[in-house]
């Protein structure tokens, strides 16, 4: 099957530290040519791939500072996978809304993974456009704020099994692992590990955006003595920050579409406390992976419990619910439906 993904711009293919769109886009590429298709990733320049890297722009986005417009370079890719879409049999946005006018006219089947936010009202606009695009949501909450869009399937993400290894939790710290954002509530996970008697160990990014939310809000939490910051981390420091925490706190604070940090925790054998919102009971397996708890208090207690969860067993339903390969494998089904209908 001849497959192109179309993948943002802002952050590399996979991203050189914190992003979840271009790192899932990345794990589902490579797993697609290990199962012998052909694919082209269009992304920035500064991508890794074993497919073949159409390359739309130098650099990531994010990392090139006179960037002003970042929406420029990414309408002239998706017009440059406009012109060559005959070449495949089917194309795949993870850059929501950008290519439906121009793929939509183009004669061949495509779909988009939905991996942001659906609770904007502006959206409802683009899906009264656009009612016959098929979409791929990231769980079966996140279509909650958007009934009308065409859903065609919901598809978890996943992970390369053996990108993350299994920790032992030896370090007995609770891991904090994400964004600094209101919606991520780092706040909440900074007292749950206070009501706890826990060591918190926090490893985010700071956007642009956010940066006057943690100057104000954060920042002055930090200086407790329970707390550290560690900053942004890469790839290969996840299994060692992961593996050697006793649990992973994901206080959730909004309508999460899919949390990938959840399932990176899992990867590492360490059990989830997770706030109920969006996603998380659809991810966690309560009792099993972690605890899903409704407030804070709640979330106290469960980090008392955790070392009552089988981390061997953690793992090895994140082997059979969260890999790479079972998410290939969903997405070639849905490809060979919409090949299939198209003919």
């Amino acid at each position: 099957m001849r497959i192109a993904q179309v993948a943002p711009l802002m952050e590399a293919v996979p991203p050189k530290l914190y992003g979840g769109t271009e790192r899932i886009a990345a794990y589902l590429t490579d797993e697609l040519v290990a199962m012998g298709h052909e694919v082209s990733l269009f992304a920035s320049g500064d991508s890794i791939t074993t497919a073949s890297l159409e390359a739309a722009y130098p650099q990531a986005l994010r990392l090139d500072p006179t960037v002003r417009d970042h929406i420029a370079p990414l309408v002239a890719m998706l017009e440059i996978v406009g012109q060559r879409a005959h070449e495949f049999d089917v194309i795949h946005l993870h850059c929501d809304y950008l290519g439906y006018p121009i793929l939509s006219r183009a004669g061949v089947p495509f779909l988009a993974t939905l991996h942001g936010r659906l609770d904007l009202p502006e959206l409802k606009l683009v899906y009264k456009a656009y009612p016959n695009v098929p979409v791929v949501s990231i769980s079966n909450a996140q279509r909650g704020p958007l009934p009308e869009a065409r859903y065609i399937a919901t598809v978890h993400h996943g992970l390369p099994e053996q990108l993350l290894s299994r920790g032992e939790g030896t370090g007995g710290y609770l891991a904090f692992l994400g964004r600094i954002s209101p919606e991520k509530a780092p706040d909440r996970a900074i007292r749950i590990a206070a009501q706890a008697g826990m060591k918190l160990r926090i490893a985010a990014k700071i956007d642009r955006v956010d940066r006057e939310y943690f100057a104000a809000e954060i920042e002055p939490l930090l200086a407790q003595s329970h707390v550290e910051f560690v900053g942004e981390i890469g790839e290969h420091q996840k299994s060692e920050f992961l593996g050697n925490a006793a649990g992973l706190v994901f206080p959730i604070a909004w309508r999460e579409p899919f949390g990938l940090a959840m399932i990176e925790a899992m990867a590492c054998g360490t059990p989830v406390i997770a706030l109920r919102n969006g996603s998380v009971p659809e991810v966690v397996d309560e009792g099993v992976t972690g605890f899903i708890v409704d407030d804070e208090a709640a979330a106290a207690r469960a980090a008392g419990r955790l070392h009552q969860l089988d981390r061997v067993l953690v793992r090895t339903v994140f082997e059979q619910r969260f890999t790479a390969r079972r998410m290939a494998e969903d997405y070639i089904r849905i490809y060979q439906r919409l090949i299939a209908s198209e003919a």
